[in-house]
């Protein structure tokens, strides 16, 4: 896609530095993921390294007291489980709380039991949290690595910005670009821009961001479609594209090179009656495009779920998959059924799985 050029002088050029900006509200932003990281860190994590210890050297206690259990199930899926504990273990008393999470399509209640360590005895949950350990494991390395993985994006586009800023205060060679503005914010007299290098030749498709501060406006010009887009500059080798300003103050110019280059901007207007330099358009509104990626995401989870579960009620090594229970029990009855009697041919001596359990939840229904 190419846009009207610009009399810039041919010689290297540098730019302002804070051409370049970090997104909106980096500065809180980054502190409260990493806050967020913390609590999920201390809120599931002794929890769950607690009952992995125990899941060790598990001991049932039959005559355990489980003092105001619930499991409260939010959104449909998160289940969150809570109750006090007191027990007696070789001649000594103990009480102690106990807390966990996981992902769980489930109505009604769970029937559990006291569980300690043998090896270490004060140490002591739910039988439902050691069946839910991977469950719990897996929500907490999702959970726990997303708010991780955000912090370090953003820890990443901070050390580029301040690397762009460092190179662009240095003159080097200018290539105009149109670059399509995805966002703009105004904030008092500011005006708060991202945008991407996804329209011209060798695009990166990086977003980036700008503020223009009292004097300024951004340029936008007209491609040859007739579509708006921002006008940008490529600096020699720079990482990302600064966008310029339609009075040009962004570019270490003379007044007469600045004259030059704005006089060639309105030439095209006259000639062309297509550069116009105002706000940025609404983004077209892709909503079509957006429902067939997520039919199709849908699709890709379905047809994975039953394959898994087609393993596991055929060929999985033990009936207490957590993952092929879940879904197995969510199955519609005759699927349920059949998948149940699959897994009953090869366990039926055993005890039967979530599912497949009856009223006592240890016999084959």
């Amino acid at each position: 896609m190419s846009i009207p050029e610009i009399a810039l002088p041919r010689r290297p050029l540098s730019l302002n530095s804070s051409a370049v900006s970090l997104p909106r509200g980096f500065f809180w932003f980054v502190p409260v993921i990493m806050v967020l990281a913390g609590f999920i860190i201390w809120w599931q994590g002794p929890g769950l390294w607690r009952d992995y210890q125990i899941s060790l050297n598990p001991v049932v206690l039959q005559d355990g007291d489980i003092r105001n259990g619930k499991c409260t199930t939010r959104k449909g899926v998160m289940t969150e489980c809570k109750a006090k504990l007191a027990y007696t273990y070789q001649g000594r008393s103990y009480q102690t709380e106990t807390h966990f999470l996981f992902v769980d399509m489930h109505s009604g209640s769970y029937l559990t039991e006291l569980v300690i360590s043998g090896d270490r005895p004060e140490l002591a949950t739910l039988t439902l949290g050691l069946e839910k350990i991977w469950n719990r494991a897996i929500c907490f390395a999702i959970l726990g690595g997303l708010m991780v993985l955000l912090s370090c994006a953003m820890v990443f586009l901070a050390i580029r910005v301040w690397r762009v800023r460092g190179q662009i205060g240095k003159p080097a060679e200018l290539t105009l670009i149109p670059v399509a503005v995805t966002a703009a914010k105004k904030s008092g007299k500011r005006l708060f821009v991202t945008y991407a290098d996804k329209l011209a030749p060798g695009m990166t498709k990086r977003t980036a961001y700008t503020l223009f501060g009292r004097d300024e406006e951004p340029l936008f010009l007209t491609d040859p479609r007739g579509n708006l887009v921002g006008a940008a500059v490529r600096h020699g080798k720079t990482a990302l594209p600064v966008m310029i300003d339609a009075g040009l103050q962004r570019i270490a110019l003379t007044a007469e090179e600045r004259e030059a280059a704005l006089s060639s901007i309105r030439a095209a207007e006259a000639d062309a009656d297509e550069i116009v330099m105002q706000a940025a358009p609404k983004r077209k509104l892709q909503w079509m495009q957006g429902l067939k990626t997520l039919l199709v995401g849908i699709v890709l989870v379905v047809v994975a779920a039953l394959g898994y579960w087609a393993w596991y009620v055929t060929t999985s090594p033990t009936q207490f998959d957590q993952i092929g229970m879940e879904i197995n029990n969510v199955m519609p009855g005759p699927l349920n059924e059949w998948g149940c009697g699959q897994l009953q041919k090869r366990f039926g001596d055993d005890r039967a799985p979530r599912g497949c359990s009856g009223a006592d939840h240890l016999s084959w229904k």
